[in-house]
């Protein structure tokens, strides 16, 4: 299994990014998969998640309201949309995969994890 992030950049303060997650295998369709960050000097911490069917999905009380997590299982690909990004939102963001799905925010039940995508908001 391997995952695959991209979509990380450059944005100022307002902007946004969308995140994409490409996921090799045929049972991604199956998997909750999960979106963590971890900025520089700071631990990793969950962000969002999105059940198998794409049909639940639960936010970091630090991003609701500004990402959005999505899916196509066709294309074995999750989406992480961040509006009104601000300097705080600077971080290697990681996609993961919890074929259990617990539909949980701990990292550790996660058990395939992308290389990580950065995202530099400038003030």
């Amino acid at each position: 299994v391997q995952l695959q992030a991209s979509g990380g950049g450059l944005v100022q303060a307002g902007g946004s990014l969308n995140l994409l997650c490409a996921a090799s295998g045929r049972f991604f369709s199956r998997w909750d998969m999960g979106w963590f960050r971890q900025a520089p000097g700071k631990e990793r911490e969950f962000v969002a998640v999105i059940s198998w069917s794409g049909t639940r999905t639960y936010y970091a009380g630090s991003v609701k309201g500004r990402c959005t997590i999505s899916r196509d299982n066709a294309k074995n690909t999750v989406y992480l949309q961040m509006n009104s990004l601000k300097p705080e939102d600077t971080a290697v963001y990681y996609c993961a995969a919890d074929p259990r799905r617990r539909l949980t925010s701990y990292e550790n039940t996660y058990e395939y994890w992308g290389q990580g995508t950065l995202v530099t908001v400038s003030s």
